[in-house]
């Protein structure tokens, strides 16, 4: 049978995207990323939050660079200030996931996993740290109006999508 009405609700795209199914989207997104986190036995996390316009070192770098070319040497100060929170929150994201019971799960359960928006900057540092000593790290990227994609620093199977704010 061809009718809409036939199709299973979980196959029809245009019933589970009405606004009518908005509160039932919501619940699935929670679900997924729930259960994935329960799967990797990631019971806690630490939530980082903080600016997306802090630079990486690497970024940081050549806008110094261009910034001094210009003479503009307070934005190339400035510049440097910003990296230094960069660092500190690459830092955190390293001791945390090393002292917190991330990286390495006790009776299965993983606590203290770094979460973010999975995002740039400051979201970044903080999973960039806990990547680097190979801890699992969480990024819950959402929908926005520009285009934003995940920082390379989340751990692909941890890295989820939400549209329920838009």
């Amino acid at each position: 049978m061809r009718s809409a009405s036939y199709r299973l609700p979980v196959e029809d795209t245009a019933f589970l995207l009405r606004d009518e199914m908005r509160a039932t989207r919501f619940a699935l997104e929670y679900a997924k990323a729930e259960l994935l986190l329960w799967d990797w036995g990631i019971r806690s996390t630490i939530i980082v939050f903080g600016s997306s316009r802090i630079p990486s070192p690497e970024q940081a770098e050549c806008q110094i660079e261009a910034a001094q070319s210009k003479g503009d040497h307070e934005r190339a100060a400035q510049l440097r200030r910003r990296v230094a929170w960069y660092e500190a929150a690459r830092a955190f994201g390293r001791i945390a996931s090393q002292r917190g019971g991330a990286f390495a799960p006790q009776h299965r359960w993983r606590d203290n996993v770094i979460a973010t928006g999975g995002g740039p900057g400051i979201m970044e540092a903080a999973n960039r740290g806990a990547s680097e000593v190979g801890a699992p790290t969480i990024g819950f990227n959402i929908t926005l109006p520009t285009e934003q994609k995940p920082n390379p620093y989340t751990t692909p199977e941890l890295t989820f999508r939400f549209h329920y704010f838009a």
